[in-house]
């Protein structure tokens, strides 16, 4: 089967095709990080519009580089949720309005779904089962995963996601927006020894995380300063550090608890060069192996939709003709695939 997969949860605009036996044929992505960059984050509205502008070319473009027409197309993946209502429906009504054009069957697919199976685009893809890590600008969750949407969740963050983390520490050290890898490279100028900020929920069994006390710390370590950009370098420094630190533990911990040897890490904050070292660490003295997605996977994208959507489609799965999108959708209500 040829999946059109469809990605429209937040600000990047994303499309790709997917074969279920030659594997990833063609992806394209659109990045509105310019286009919020003046507003400071996204505004969703603008997303949205954003979208219903760039979709269609670039589905265009992608039939076009595999010099296919959409008569090859067997069925339709499209994130359907979480994300912003109004940029998810923009997906989800023209993956609809197509597979009903074009009398195909489409399939909505969970955004976290996409990321946690990424890695399975890889040469080398893990086994089931796994734990599974998945951090990005709105998710923080360790999961045991058994297989194509046999889910358990172990923990989560219980307030800002660790990249809502990265993204509002880089706001307060004045990093401009995406503020996640900037505050990433200014930290590879700090000083690691100069501050030590708290590894927030370690001192307790458990998984969950929190992260929003070290946007405090970090406000309050600038406060007393003059602010200077080494002042700055060292407290982004301390911030990833504590972050990188906390995640580190809580999946030694999971690990240990569920007794599985594979680890897979993903969302867009599993491209910090930092964490991906330090998780390498701690899996090789656990004796246990580590996956991550190709830095280009970690980010929202088209492929990991199209993957995932292709799996669900096989296994015989599909969407009635209804337009819906959810704001939320907990991981653990999804069915096995």
């Amino acid at each position: 089967m040829l999946v059109l997969g469809i990605e429209t949860s937040c600000d990047e605009t994303a499309v790709a095709l997917y074969d279920s036996s030659k594997g990833l044929l063609a992806h394209r992505l659109y990045s509105q990080v310019d286009v919020h960059a003046e507003y400071g984050g996204v505004v969703p509205e603008i997303a949205s519009r954003d979208h219903l502008r760039k979709l269609l070319p670039l589905i265009r473009e992608v039939l076009d580089a595999e010099g296919l027409k959409r008569t090859a197309i067997g069925g339709i993946a499209y994130t359907a949720g979480p994300g912003l209502i109004g940029a998810l429906l923009v997906g989800a009504a023209v993956a609809r309005s197509l597979a009903w054009a074009w009398n195909i069957p489409s399939v909505a697919v969970h955004h976290m779904e996409g990321h946690l199976l990424a890695p399975l685009l890889e040469p080398e893809p893990p086994e089931f089962p796994f734990v599974a890590l998945l951090v990005s600008g709105g998710h923080t969750l360790l999961v045991d995963v058994r297989g194509v949407g046999s889910y358990q969740v172990l923990g989560e963050s219980l307030d800002d996601a660790a990249g809502e983390a990265f993204d509002k520490t880089a706001k307060l050290l004045g990093l401009g927006y995406p503020g996640g890898p900037a505050l990433a490279r200014l930290a590879e100028e700090g000083d690691a020894g100069r501050f030590h900020f708290p590894r927030p929920m370690t001192d307790r069994p458990g998984l969950d995380f929190s992260f929003s006390g070290l946007k405090t710390h970090a406000l309050n370590a600038l406060a007393a300063l003059e602010g200077t950009p080494q002042d700055k370098a060292d407290i982004a420094c301390a911030f990833q550090e504590a972050v990188v630190d906390t995640l580190v533990l809580k999946c030694r911990r999971a690990l240990r608890e569920t007794g599985l040897g594979r680890l897979v890490v993903a969302g867009g904050v599993s491209a910090n060069r930092t964490m991906r070292k330090k998780l390498q660490a701690m899996a090789e003295s656990e004796r246990c192996r580590v996956y991550f997605p190709r830095p280009e996977f970690c980010t929202d994208n088209g492929a990991m939709i199209a993957f995932a959507g292709c799996r669900r489609l096989l296994a015989g799965q599909f969407e009635a003709s209804a337009i819906e999108a959810r704001a939320r959708w907990p991981m653990d209500t999804l069915t096995g695939a």
